[in-house]
């Protein structure tokens, strides 16, 4: 069995290399026409040069995951602002996807907790279609649509999860068809566990990425290495080796919370059933140190007997 890992949006190793530098709308209101488009791009720019710069620590590290921050292009989807970002950045859009392609780096992208369709208010679906086509134009302006992911959260039950599951699969349906081949949805860790997003996967023919924290946080009924393995067939559609995002608590009264680094026991209930299923994985980590996590694990895990490292980021179970 072989693991790879990865980490979320900015490798702290780094100095000032935020790839999700801001422009608010409250400041974006007080300049003049010229400010507000230089600021535009001066931002951006600024955002791109840092995710080429994370692209070459990953090279550099051999880590073969990434997840793209989704701030990259600020107020991109604001109804006043909506702009071209783009046009102004076609090199640099294309250099980074040309470095992903040439190395193999698994990417993907994860748009924030309001962009779902379980909402009973019209607008709150409209809002994430718009969401969900800002970050499929930047996987276009890369070249990466047909490689890379959006991942999201099946939303709120609104106080009727069964009519709100209902109401996610009808809204659901506004999603261009080409944007929902590239989706994926994951388990919360508050609303809906592993078998009920599962179920939701295997009706819309959507991979499931399955968060192992927040299943532990919020629990379904299935077993997990009948969970796992009825998950794992649904990546078999685009080709992609099943996902699985990776964290642990930061203390027992904050489960929920996300640790600085992971803690290699809490995991390891979940490699023994990996193991047993021979399945090879990727793992996102979502710590709070990011690249310093993923690598702090791997070193971890690479000391247990009959664990080889065969990667910067990529080890093996014999």
């Amino acid at each position: 069995m072989i693991i790879r890992f990865g980490y979320v949006s900015t490798a702290i190793s780094l100095w000032e290399a935020s790839p999700s530098r801001t422009l608010t709308f409250t400041r974006y209101q007080k300049m003049s026409k010229a400010e507000r488009t230089d600021k535009l791009l001066a931002v951006t720019h600024e955002n791109l040069k840092s995710t080429e710069r994370m692209v070459h620590y990953n090279i550099a590290h051999e880590i073969p995951l990434y997840r793209f921050s989704s701030s990259i292009a600020p107020l991109a989807t604001h109804p006043e602002v909506k702009w071209d970002f783009v046009t102004p950045f076609r090199d640099q859009w294309r250099e980074i996807g040309r470095l992903v392609r040439a190395k193999g780096i698994r990417t993907s992208f994860h748009p924030n907790q309001y962009t779902l369709f379980t909402s009973p208010r019209p607008e709150v679906s409209d809002n994430a279609v718009i969401d969900m086509e800002y970050h499929y134009r930047m996987l276009e302006a890369m070249g990466l649509e047909n490689e890379g992911v959006i991942n999201i959260h099946i939303g709120g039950a609104y106080g009727n999860k069964e009519e709100t599951i209902l109401r996610f699969h009808e809204n659901l349906r506004k999603l261009p068809f080409e944007i929902k081949q590239r989706m994926t949805l994951e388990n919360d860790d508050k609303t809906y566990t592993g078998d009920e997003t599962l179920a939701a996967c295997q009706k819309e023919d959507i991979p499931f990425v399955f968060d192992y924290h927040h299943h532990m946080a919020n629990l379904g009924t299935m077993e997990l290495e009948k969970l796992l393995e009825l998950g794992f067939a649904t990546w078999e559609r685009i080709g992609l080796r099943p996902k699985i995002h990776i964290s642990s608590p930061k203390t027992e009264k904050a489960f929920r919370s996300h640790a600085d680094y992971v803690d290699a026991d809490f995991i390891l209930p979940l490699i023994d059933v990996l193991r047993s299923l021979g399945q090879d994985v990727d793992f996102m980590i979502e710590a709070k140190r990011k690249d310093q996590a993923a690598l702090n694990l791997v070193e971890d895990l690479s000391k247990i007997r009959g664990v080889k490292r065969i990667g910067g980021a990529t080890l093996q179970w014999k």
